[in-house]
């Protein structure tokens, strides 16, 4: 290999020894533990030219060297793939997710799966809905002046409304608005769903125009996107486990609570499938420049929403990268395929 080459691979050693270890990593370590075929002197030099370009530093006094947020962003831009999971993890991963009853379940389940397999703080968006279409709308009379609405998304949300309408219908009556209000909204996006419900009271029936006035006040509240988004986040303790952290573990925690920093982060996740990772000094918050942060979009195509983990600088990188690429498909399958 040539010298460029073989100063890769020392800084490759570095990464993975220090990820394991927590200890600098010194010259005799690498020659050691890994297989370079070259001596001691010239792992020292090419340890002198690393530390030049900022790539890798020493702590202290120790002989041993740690990697920079530099050396760690170009160890992450040269790993060419994506580690895949084991069968077994793969398996296992499939299992857990396909028995999640519904879409909160899902993210709930995904948090908890992100969490074990990376050790990190994992945390998933639900999904956004201005990009959900509605997939149907169920209408049921629980009594002759009270119906339940089940408003169902592509995304796997499902939300539920009482009406009370004040007026009796019949079981004719109720399956008419059934179909008015499914023939407007079934594959509408939510945004555009909201001004055809607006319209139905004009364009209804005539003998239906109360009912149906009452119907779209509670469903344009449903439709309409929540400003506040939310998020489910898991293995907050995983934080405490590393030593190396303490200073910024509880900016860290501050920052995860300001779920607006979170979002920022989900929310430039644009592609799903491509795997962003951000080191250090390279995350716009302040709070997370002592942490790494992995995200992704899942959903097939459009992503519906974001998720990812926050752990140290000092992170499994490709483990981390594998299990958050890995968890979002499973993810979006089970939720485009509901």
């Amino acid at each position: 290999m040539n010298a460029d080459e073989r100063r890769f691979a020392v800084l490759q050693a570095i990464v993975a020894d220090y990820v394991s270890t927590h200890e600098p990593v010194g010259s005799k370590a690498i020659v050691d533990r890994h297989n370079l075929g070259v001596s001691s002197a010239t792992v020292r030099n090419d340890m002198a030219v690393l530390e030049e370009d900022g790539l890798i530093a020493q702590p202290h006094t120790s002989a041993g060297r740690i990697p920079t947020d530099k050396g760690y962003r170009q160890f992450v831009d040269r790993i060419s793939q994506v580690k895949p999971l084991s069968p077994a993890e793969r398996r296992a991963v499939q299992t857990f997710l396909e028995g999640a009853v519904d879409l909160d379940d899902v993210l709930r389940r995904s948090v908890r799966l992100l969490a074990q397999l990376t050790r990190q703080v994992a945390v998933v968006q639900y999904p956004t809905l201005t990009r959900s279409t509605v997939r149907h709308l169920e209408v049921v009379a629980l009594t002759p002046a009270r119906l339940m609405l089940v408003l169902i998304t592509d995304s796997g949300r499902v939300d539920q409304r009482v009406v009370d309408l004040g007026d009796v219908l019949d079981d004719a009556d109720v399956a008419r608005i059934r179909d008015i209000l499914n023939g407007a909204l079934a594959g509408q996006r939510l945004g555009e769903a909201s001004a055809k419900v607006a319209e139905l009271p004009e364009t209804g029936p005539a003998d239906l125009r109360m009912p149906l006035t009452v119907i779209a006040t509670v469903l344009i509240e449903t439709l309409v996107e929540h400003p506040e988004e939310r998020l489910v986040l898991g293995g907050t303790a995983n934080l405490t486990r590393h030593a190396d952290f303490p200073g910024t573990l509880r900016q860290v925690l501050e920052a995860l609570e300001e779920q607006v920093v979170v979002l920022r982060l989900l929310a430039a996740s644009k592609d799903s499938g491509l795997v962003t990772v951000r080191i250090g000094e390279e995350n716009e918050a302040e709070d997370l420049r002592g942490a790494s942060v992995v995200t992704i979009g899942y959903g097939a195509g459009t992503p519906l929403g974001g998720m990812g983990v926050v752990g140290p600088t000092r992170m499994d990188y490709p483990g981390t990268i594998s299990a958050v690429h890995a968890v979002a498909r499973y993810v979006g399958e089970i939720l485009t395929g509901r």
